[in-house]
C-alpha cells in the first residue's frame, strides 16, 4: 500500500485527507498521480507539489516502493 495525503483545498476537493492506493511493482510517481487525477480531476487542478516520505519531489518518474507516503498539495500562503 501507498499512503497518500492531501492538504487544504486539495483535500476538500478529494473529500478526504488520506487515501490508500495498492502498490504495484514498477509504479512511478507519475503513474500514481495519473491514477488519482482520473479519480479526482477537480482536486488535481490545484496540485503543484508532490513529496515522497517527507521530501519534495520534482522528478515524476521516481520509482515508488511499498509503504511510501506520498503528499500532493497546492500552493499555499499564510502569515
Amino acid at each position: 500500500m501507498i499512503k497518500v495525503l492531501f492538504f487544504g483545498p486539495v483535500a476538500e476537493r478529494v473529500g478526504n485527507s488520506e487515501v490508500a492506493v495498492d502498490f504495484s511493482a514498477g509504479m512511478r510517481l507519475q503513474d500514481l498521480r495519473a491514477q488519482l487525477q482520473a479519480k479526482y480531476p477537480a482536486a488535481f487542478e490545484l496540485v503543484c507539489f508532490a513529496a515522497v516520505d517527507g521530501e519534495q519531489v520534482q522528478d515524476m518518474s521516481l520509482l515508488l516502493a511499498e509503504g511510501n507516503e506520498v503528499v500532493f498539495m497546492s500552493k499555499f500562503s499564510g502569515g
